[in-house]
């Protein structure tokens, strides 16, 4: 997944959870400046972190399933 996407996603995933950055980072188990520089394009992610995050959104049920369609169909084919 590449930079611009993962920001988006992140980015949603925060508003969608109504979740600060640094609230985020603890449910992860990544520090703050993780989600900071995710969010702002500054480093691509990990694949460790792109499956946390794929983890996070199966967590949430209905309620992630259309952020798991959209930034991770690719993976279901």
């Amino acid at each position: 997944m590449n930079k611009e996407r993962f920001s988006t996603l992140i980015s949603i995933l925060r508003q969608r959870l109504d979740l600060s950055q640094e609230r985020l980072a603890a449910q992860l188990g990544v520090s703050f400046q993780t989600i900071n520089r995710w969010e702002n394009q500054r480093v691509s992610p990990s694949p460790n972190a792109v499956r946390l995050i794929k983890q996070r959104l199966i967590q949430m049920g209905a309620e992630g399933e259309d952020l798991l369609a959209k930034y991770f169909w690719d993976e279901t084919r």
